[in-house]
């Protein structure tokens, strides 16, 4: 399975420089991501999963996977691997790329969600109330609840998952379990039988970057909506936040777009396929500059600038010492909440405010 050849690699020289500085940029992505997800968790431990954890776990994972990828292409093309030439690089291609994709799609179910909840406000409230509640939620309002800093003993939290949030789950798994049929049938085509694994590879090739074509779309759609939505607000924040969307926006669909168009006309996801392809160094180079620097690297590198604001320092001690204590007044005798327990509440619904996501 893993037949090696010895050490003469078949690789371009320009290919071999570009996919090392691929591999750094990717790490170096990653590392920023998983760094940042260390600091935003020593800020404010009472916290669960927020919205802006689970991207930069997703970020990271993403660009991780990539850093392998391109690692491993390199010593599969020196050291000959046969089966990296066929399941195996299917597999360590295609892997990283669905966490891209499962990465946006969260974002556009977040976008959708606010869409549709400010439509719902827009008929029940006033106009003015339904701009307050637009800022007020904004793109980043924390998947969890006051409760959950109470349960400071507990490493781990429920997490409050929307009706959109499992859709995206579930496509994600779906999507999954399609590769995985792919690369098993890939696997099969390797012996003599009338399956051709090279056109079971373009054809999920195909049908995927189809799905990233329509994904940058709706993330068009649902971004130029909320700005819209968002402008009749005369405040920084609200300038602030259009400018991120827009920004997303229009960072997905360039990216995403230039990333399916290369897919769906070249044979450049399928370049572990090395041997059976016609490689020309600086047009197969730029290519691939399209396909993973602009279509993948970009986009998550812009996440994490977009959420490089951390949430609000936390007070622990605080916060355990005044879980039950209440104060009543002695003239009207009337029970009021602890202050700490409105401070807590309030850095909770704090968290992430500086990100559209």
């Amino acid at each position: 399975m893993f037949e090696e050849k010895g050490w003469s690699c078949s690789f371009p020289e320009e290919l071999v420089g570009l996919n090392l500085v691929f591999a750094c940029f990717d790490v170096l992505i990653a590392i920023l991501a998983f760094t940042q997800l260390a600091r935003i968790r020593s800020r404010n431990k009472q916290l669960g999963w927020t919205r802006q954890k689970v991207f930069h776990i997703l970020i990271g994972t993403t660009n991780t996977g990539y850093f392998i990828y391109f690692v491993l292409s390199l010593v599969a093309a020196c050291r000959g691997w046969l089966c990296w030439s066929y399941s195996c690089g299917f597999v360590a291609m295609a892997f990283p790329r669905i966490l891209l994709f499962a990465t946006f799609l969260l974002l556009l179910s977040f976008w959708v969600d606010l869409c549709h909840q400010a439509d719902d406000e827009e008929e029940e409230d006033d106009e003015q109330g339904f701009l307050e509640a637009l800022i007020q939620n904004s793109l980043n309002r924390p998947r969890s609840s006051p409760a959950d800093s109470r349960r400071s003993c507990y490493p781990f939290r429920l997490i409050h998952v929307g009706s959109r949030q499992k859709i995206v789950i579930l496509v994600t798994v779906l999507v999954f379990l399609l590769m995985m049929t792919f690369a098993v049938l890939i696997w099969i085509g390797m012996e003599e039988n009338p399956i051709d694994s090279s056109t079971v590879s373009r054809v999920y090739v195909d049908l995927f970057a189809t799905a990233i074509l329509l994904l940058g779309g709706a993330l068009a759609c649902y971004g130029l909506l909320l700005c819209r939505k968002m402008r009749n607000v005369r405040s920084e924040r609200a300038s602030s936040e259009i400018w991120k969307v827009a920004g997303l926006a229009i960072v997905s669909v360039l990216s995403f777009t230039s990333s399916a168009l290369v897919a769906l006309f070249t044979d450049i996801p399928v370049l572990y396929h090395w041997h059976e392809l016609h490689i020309d160094g600086v047009y197969t180079s730029l290519l691939l500059i399209l396909y993973y620097f602009i279509g993948s690297s970009v986009p998550s590198a812009f996440v994490l600038w977009v959420m490089r604001e951390l949430p609000p320092m936390s007070i622990a001690n605080t916060q355990e010492e005044s879980t039950t204590v209440t104060f009543i007044t002695d003239s009207s005798a009337q029970i009021r909440r602890p202050q700490n327990w409105t401070t807590s509440a309030s850095s909770q619904n704090q968290v992430s405010r500086g990100s559209p996501i």
